[in-house]
């Protein structure tokens, strides 16, 4: 396989890996905000999530940066697409404007 497709599917696997650990974290919030025990749903989420892209991360880099760095591109894509797709029609709260202190 050349060294083109090797770093597309690096980043393809990242891009699953990205799908896997933020829509299980959007999955984690609408189940935890419910639940009667929302520590056990929060905290073996984040257990699951971290170590499948870990070791997702570990077995597709192959110990070469240039995968590495392809793979974690595809999950920062990722997470853009999962925000885009999840995103909710509300206004976002905004901070209030600091005052300016300028003579």
């Amino acid at each position: 396989m050349s060294e083109t497709l090797t770093l597309l599917a690096a980043c393809l696997a990242g891009g699953l890996f990205g799908v896997i650990f933020f829509g299980g974290l959007w999955w984690t919030v609408g189940r935890g905000v419910s639940s009667q025990h929302p520590v056990f749903w929060f905290f073996g989420s984040l257990l699951l999530r971290t170590s499948i892209t870990l070791t997702g991360f570990y077995w597709v880099s192959g110990r070469q940066w240039d995968r590495m760095a392809a793979c974690l591109a595809g999950f920062v894509l990722a997470r853009v697409a999962v925000t885009y797709l999840t995103r909710t029609d509300a206004e976002p709260i905004r901070a209030a404007p600091e005052a300016s202190h300028a003579p």
